[in-house]
């Protein structure tokens, strides 16, 4: 059976981690349980860490195209965030705890967000205005506006945000 790109990009994905967990395990002279793993993350987030379950969630549609940044980046940034609640409890989700995990354990520079490349995974967006023009917020957003859930304030004015 012949396997295709996407299924040898999981393999793939799913035996690193497993060299993760494994390494962490070296390191730490402690046995770190497999997490579950699945290929259901949506949207421009790259992957997370389920931290009660053990799982990890990866995107596929950034994963095929970014795959040389999962295998070295994303791996370890996920698989510290479960380390981290292992060793140590609730902690902030990029504290000292997780970056010293990332240096020390995966010799990976412990960068808080991606910048890969997301047109294919940004859904549909509505403009809206503030002070410095048009900013776009997602349908999620927007529908929460809608419905008076939240309000929304723009990053650089500070102005909250309404409906163009």
């Amino acid at each position: 059976m012949k396997i295709n790109g996407i299924d040898s990009a999981k393999q793939q994905i799913s035996q690193h981690v497993a060299v993760c967990i494994n390494q962490a395990s070296s390191y730490f002279s402690r046995v770190f349980p497999m997490p579950d793993i699945n290929f259901k993350q949506r949207g421009k987030i790259a992957a997370s860490a389920q931290l009660q379950k053990n799982t990890l969630r990866f995107n596929p549609v950034l994963m095929m195209d970014n795959l040389p940044r999962f295998l070295n980046e994303v791996v370890a940034h996920e698989v510290s965030h479960l380390l981290a609640f292992q060793l140590y409890g609730r902690v902030r989700p990029h504290g000292k705890e997780w970056q010293a995990l990332m240096l020390e354990v995966f010799g990976v520079n412990p960068k808080t967000y991606h910048n890969m490349d997301v047109s294919k995974v940004v859904g549909r967006q509505l403009p809206y205005l503030c002070a410095c023009g048009v900013v776009h917020l997602s349908i999620r957003r927007h529908n929460k506006v809608v419905r008076k859930i939240q309000r929304y304030r723009c990053l650089k004015c500070g102005e909250i945000l309404q409906a163009a």
